[in-house]
């Protein structure tokens, strides 16, 4: 599947992506506020992509003017979420490189994540998760609609090996048909 926005491509991580994939998840900045280490070179990125990104709904987030891999979405379905037990509930990540900040790319990408997990997925619920500091990210949630429903001390994070707190937001079918009948 591929989905579209505006300015936006979400695709299907593939091979030729690992080269992209390494210059900017070897940023410092990037993976570490996510929970992963800095990738170390592009052999690790290419592992990333055929171990890690080959779930059912991840995608890489491409710039349609280039259709180059500048970032990641993707929802955990039921077994890779600690989130929910639910089927009809999932969790959504993202993450982005450095250079593509501060533009609005991640929250058009999570907008239309969102009407897929609804429309396309026949989800109820979307869950979203981001660490004690990772402003960037606790304003994507905000921005995009999401309800903070709790925080947890020491959760682990076992790419980084150390425990953090995490904030956990939630949206409802109910209130993205809301927010998007006003819109």
């Amino acid at each position: 599947m591929v989905l579209e926005t505006d300015r936006l491509i979400m695709r299907r991580w593939e091979e030729r992506d690992a080269e992209d994939l390494f210059k900017y998840a070897s940023d410092p900045d990037v993976g570490p506020a996510a929970g992963w280490p800095p990738h170390k070179d592009v052999s690790e990125s290419l592992d990333v992509i055929h171990n890690v990104f080959n779930g059912k709904e991840v995608y890489a987030v491409c710039l349609k003017e280039n259709g180059k891999a500048i970032g990641a979405i993707d929802l955990k379905l039921n077994g890779h979420t600690d989130m929910t037990e639910r089927d009809n509930e999932c969790e959504m990540g993202y993450w982005l490189g450095k250079p593509f900040w501060g533009q609005g790319i991640i929250p058009e990408a999570v907008e239309e994540m969102l009407r897929h997990a609804f429309e396309d997925c026949d989800m109820n619920k979307v869950w979203i998760g981001y660490y004690e500091g990772n402003n960037k990210s606790k304003r994507v949630q905000e921005k995009c609609g999401f309800v903070y429903q709790r925080t947890t001390p020491d959760v682990d994070v076992p790419l980084m090996h150390e425990k953090r707190t995490e904030h956990v937001s939630v949206m409802t079918r109910e209130d993205w048909i809301m927010r998007n009948n006003k819109a």
